[in-house]
């Protein structure tokens, strides 16, 4: 008996090569299939059955709506940054009847096979992004043609959704002027990466906070991760080995911050005595290391449960203006700040 071969982990590039189409050929196929031909949408399914991309019964006869089941999609299911948020969704979605299925965009190549089939498949009503993109190639056409879709605590307009956040510029311009009024003038930041959105606004906000208080912005004074505690060490000793070294140091996220005290610990430096550090988020470690951790605190589990009522909204009729809803955000001031030792 013949078996049909399957390319492990295969993507819309896979059924692209098959079908000798493009991927945005293959996008507008599996979701959009009006505005293909009956021949092209044929070949472009039997192209990701065969590499293994979609189930082979594509059950086109279901009835969206009906599944009782959402998507949410996580940049990183291991950042405890989105434990919060998702409580929050999956108590408010509970409440309302339905069932919350997660999705991890940490392996996108692996995971963008299976988004396709629950979409195309229509196993579920809608979706939630907790990240900046969506986890598969798809055109504006497409988007149309997707369930109802909500953005929570990132912010890029040109996906045209509703989202709910928090003003990052803002909220990393106060924690910045929060060091200035304490008497810090050598100010460092670790930035988290340059691709996402919110890093892009929480570092202007530290750029507008220097150059509102006159101080110079130092390329030098500028250290990117990617939200780990293991980039917060490295970004940490990377500003440690600069001429003159900060004395105080604002991170993009908790668990930055947490690895860079890890580090200046391990330098035989102390933590605020030395160097005053902030972080973003309010995450519970950063209430429980040695010295507590001063940050901005986001409403974590407001902006899922915002969030969720708002796809509910979408999937019970109602009109939802895309665009923000801004909610607030505090600054925790605990024991990882103080004010520069005299003579420092």
């Amino acid at each position: 008996m013949k078996t049909r071969k399957q390319v492990a982990g295969a993507t819309m590039k896979d059924v692209a090569r098959k079908a000798q189409v493009s991927t945005a050929t293959v996008s507008r196929a599996l979701m959009n299939p009006d505005k293909v031909s009956q021949a092209t949408r044929s070949r472009v399914e039997q192209a990701a059955v065969d590499v293994g991309y979609l189930p082979h019964t594509l059950g086109r006869s279901v009835k969206r709506g009906d599944s009782r089941t959402l998507l949410v999609i996580v940049p990183d299911i291991c950042d405890p940054f989105f434990s919060e948020i998702i409580r929050g969704i999956e108590i408010t979605a509970a409440a309302n009847g339905y069932l919350v299925l997660i999705g991890d965009c940490a392996h996108q190549n692996q995971q963008e096979k299976t988004f396709i089939d629950l979409i195309v498949t229509k196993q579920i009503d809608g979706m939630l992004l907790l990240g900046s993109r969506l986890p598969f190639d798809a055109g504006k056409e497409e988007q149309r043609n997707l369930p109802p879709m909500v953005m929570a605590n990132e912010f890029a307009p040109e996906l045209e959704l509703p989202t709910v956040h928090i003003d990052n510029l803002t909220a990393a311009f106060n924690a910045v002027s929060y060091l200035y009024e304490l008497g810090h003038r050598r100010i460092a930041c670790i930035a988290g990466p340059e691709e996402m959105p919110l890093c892009h606004f929480r570092l202007q906000g530290y750029i507008q906070a220097m150059r509102r208080h006159n101080l110079t912005v130092n390329p030098g004074y500028i250290a990117r991760g990617d939200f780990s505690f293991d980039a917060g060490a490295k970004a940490m000793e990377l500003l440690l080995a600069q001429a003159e070294p900060p004395d105080a140091v604002f991170c993009h996220n908790d668990v930055m911050a947490l690895g860079a005290l890890s580090l200046i610990k391990r330098r035989g430096l102390r933590v605020p005595q030395d160097i005053s550090l902030m972080g973003f988020d309010n995450i519970s470690l950063s209430q429980f290391c040695d010295p507590p951790l001063s940050t901005v605190a986001q409403p974590r589990f407001e902006i899922g449960r915002q969030a969720m009522l708002l796809l509910l909204d979408q999937l019970q009729g109602h009109a939802v203006n895309c665009g923000s809803r801004l909610l607030d955000c505090e600054l925790m001031i605990r024991g990882s700040t103080r004010a520069p030792a005299p003579g420092k």
